[in-house]
């Protein structure tokens, strides 16, 4: 006698189904990251060292979003044909492609003529290996905590940004310890899964693997970053301390910097804003601004409104 389709036993076996094909998804996305610097994401939400009880819950938030049903086979399908393209250097929204496939399939048949159909523009750029760019987080209040958390989760093998120092106003042992502590739990973005190590003989902590210096310093222009190895790196400073052109000039006297990137609107500096001019050329410029977390917020409504 065939279970019933709302049966204990069938909601239980067809859960273990959902959470096998989570699996077998996670070792795919994980695979993409670290092979071929290609990161999958689902509706923006990331898919890279989930639980398979994450990913299925991601799989709910996503059918809310598209307002359309998405299950985990659906994405599973799409990023083995994603794997057997050429794609990589990219981040890909697998949920958006699924969707899409739901309602184009009619005209592709085949999920690899619909991939080179949608993405035939990343198969035209440059795919050389990007090279990796050292990172100082000038700062290390909750900003700073926060983009070395995005810093690290997005590390993958090391060919992109790579957090290298970070830098305090002092490094006690106990600095270490709180600064650590800080770091693993936030009471709004919860805890970081990291592997966090204290090393205070060293005044750094060993993070995934990765050795992050602590130094100290009051003057920025005073650090000698090739003293840690460091060369050419981008330095965000989220201290609020130096917020015009001049002031933040004084990292780029240090020793090994190439840019300043400052977290809040800065003045005598290009201030962007992405999704509303972050078209703008800054290529030739050494120190910008990408704002704050209110401008962000503001701004893209704002443009709407005026236009």
């Amino acid at each position: 006698m065939n279970p019933s389709l709302n049966s204990y036993e069938f909601l239980v076996s067809e859960r273990i189904e959902f959470e096998k094909t989570a699996t077998a998804l996670i070792k795919l996305v994980g695979d993409l990251f670290y092979e071929r610097n290609l990161e999958v994401v689902l509706f923006r939400q990331q898919l890279l060292d989930q639980r398979p009880s994450e990913m299925l819950k991601a799989h709910s938030h996503a059918s809310i979003m598209a307002g359309e049903s998405l299950n985990v086979q659906d994405t599973l399908a799409m990023v083995k044909s994603l794997s057997n393209s050429q794609v990589r250097n990219s981040t890909i929204d697998v949920g958006k492609l699924a969707i899409e496939w739901k309602r184009e399939a009619g005209i592709f048949l085949k999920r690899r003529k619909f991939l080179d159909s949608k993405l035939n523009a990343f198969y035209n750029i440059d795919n050389n290996e990007p090279k990796p760019i050292d990172v100082v987080l000038y700062g290390f209040g909750r900003i700073g905590r926060l983009v070395a958390r995005e810093l690290l989760s997005q590390a993958g093998s090391g060919g992109q940004l790579r957090l290298r120092a970070i830098v305090t106003r002092s490094n006690s042992a106990e600095d270490i310890t709180k600064r650590a502590s800080l770091l693993k739990t936030d009471s709004v973005h919860g805890k970081f899964s990291a592997e966090i190590i204290e090393d205070p003989e060293n005044n750094s902590l060993i993070i995934n693997g990765r050795t992050i210096h602590f130094i100290t310093a009051k003057n920025p222009s005073e650090i000698n970053y090739n003293d840690y190895n460091i060369n050419n790196a981008l330095v965000i400073d989220n201290t609020g301390a130096f917020r015009d052109k001049e002031a933040l000039n004084l990292h780029l006297q240090s020793k090994g910097v190439s840019k300043v990137l400052l977290t809040a609107p800065g003045k005598g500096i290009p201030n962007i804003v992405f999704g509303v001019n972050h078209n703008v050329d800054i290529e030739n410029e050494r120190i910008f601004s990408a704002a704050s977390c209110t401008t962000n917020a503001i701004t893209p409504i704002l443009e709407v409104v005026e236009k």
